[in-house]
């Protein structure tokens, strides 16, 4: 009989575990994590850190908020999981609570953010040989140069890095990659009739917390609406108030065709995704052309709502607003040649890092988790910094003086 010898976890054993029985498709930095609440985190041995990734922006009501926790063992007591194979009594209640908070007729919930984007890519190719008439097959869907949409094989398909991308061909047809922030671009792409969708981050999150010019989502949805293009928006990163409003669209007044959601729609507690849409797009799925075991789950419902509530209860957007700009005024207030740019909404922000003695972004982020703060690098010269979304200002005012004195340690 198999059987695990159980000896008391230290740093070093769960590394070496990790290691040895795990596949090596992550590069974690060398923390292990054993206990959250609110914007800290705690390693094994008791040690003590601002968390500024947030598990790259799920947990922006805070680590294991009291309320959302509560939701998720309540209705563990009770039910689990039925699949869609029945109905359930939380399902329908969760679906009119979300589509009225976000505004839009339905909603197709599934459990991670790339379901979320399989999905959407699927209802706008079925509403294209529907309703637009696009021929059988033909459908094609504009996307973004260095987007992350996941890491699926239809997911990569649409990118355009490299490393991501790299040795796992063939890859799924259909997708136009053109430069982000290009409106130029855009209008040419869009000339094809055979252009179902346009698939966009608001701010390119893994890229670098890339924001684009002002007006470009707003003008790029009216580019979209003229060419009878469904404009999809992928936040599953930049949504549920993390740049400062429900939405990153909300900065534009732009309501997207469809709307992508992920991540901290669940409070970081639960895998929970969502594609909303109106009636025109969503009544083109049917019954057995989509689904989920997990999707839309009793847990999943009652967490969902519970997070959403929060979000609302505790003004976490004017306060990502209002942290992020004193969040940004006092990174610029670092004088480091090593500082090359500071940007970002809310509390998704990032600094791009020169390179310096062979120095690199990976280095200042294991500085600053020696000091305790932990954030991680992006394409080896950005450090993205984003953390939980109910943090103070007296927090902010700490951590960043961990920022500075790590950045500071390397001029």
């Amino acid at each position: 009989m198999f059987t695990v010898k159980t000896e008391k976890i230290t740093s070093k054993l769960a590394m070496e575990l990790e290691g040895k029985y795990g596949a090596h498709n992550y590069h974690p930095l060398p923390v292990v994590l054993s206990r959250g609440e609110g914007v800290y985190v705690w390693d094994v041995e008791g040690k003590k850190y601002f968390d500024f990734l947030s598990a790259y922006s799920a947990i922006n009501q805070g680590h294991c908020h009291p309320r959302i926790v509560e939701s998720l063992v309540k209705q563990a007591n009770i039910l689990t999981l039925t699949s869609r194979a029945f109905y359930s009594d939380t399902l329908g209640v969760y679906e009119k609570y979300i589509t009225g908070y976000f505004g839009y007729d339905k909603v197709l919930p599934m459990n991670t953010g790339v379901e979320g984007v399989e999905t959407a890519l699927k209802l706008c190719r079925k509403w294209a040989y529907d309703k637009k008439g696009i021929p059988e097959n033909d459908a094609k869907i504009i996307v973004c140069e260095n987007n992350f949409h996941g890491r699926t094989i239809t997911a990569i398909s649409m990118s355009t890095d490299p490393e991501a991308k790299g040795g796992f061909g063939p890859y799924t047809p259909g997708f136009v990659i053109i430069p982000y922030n290009d409106l130029v671009a855009l209008e040419k792409a869009l000339e094809d009739d055979k252009i179902a969708g346009f698939l966009v981050e608001p701010i390119q999150g893994e890229a670098g917390v890339y924001v684009p010019d002002d007006g470009y989502i707003s003008r790029a949805y009216e580019m979209c609406k003229a060419r009878n293009v469904i404009f999809i928006a992928d936040e599953v990163q930049t949504g549920i108030a993390r740049t400062g409003k429900l939405l990153a669209c909300d900065h534009e007044n732009v309501r997207p065709d469809m709307l992508i959601l992920g991540k901290a729609i669940s409070g970081g507690v639960y895998p929970i995704s969502v594609v909303l849409a109106d009636n025109d797009i969503m009544m083109c799925i049917q019954p057995g052309q989509h689904g989920s075991t997990f999707g839309g789950n009793p847990i999943a419902a009652k967490v969902a709502i519970t997070a959403l509530e929060v979000v609302k209860d505790e003004n976490l957007a004017q306060n990502a607003e209002n942290m992020g700009v004193f969040f940004r005024e006092q990174l610029k207030k670092i004088q480091s040649d090593l500082i090359e740019v500071i940007r970002g909404k809310g509390l998704l922000n990032a600094v791009v890092i020169r390179p310096k003695n062979g120095k690199t972004a990976w280095d200042i982020c294991i500085t600053m988790k020696d000091k305790g703060l932990l954030a991680k690098p992006t394409h080896n010269h950005i450090i993205r910094f984003a953390p939980p979304l109910v943090i103070t200002e007296e927090q902010i005012r700490e951590a960043t003086e961990i920022i500075k004195e790590s950045i500071l340690s390397f001029n």
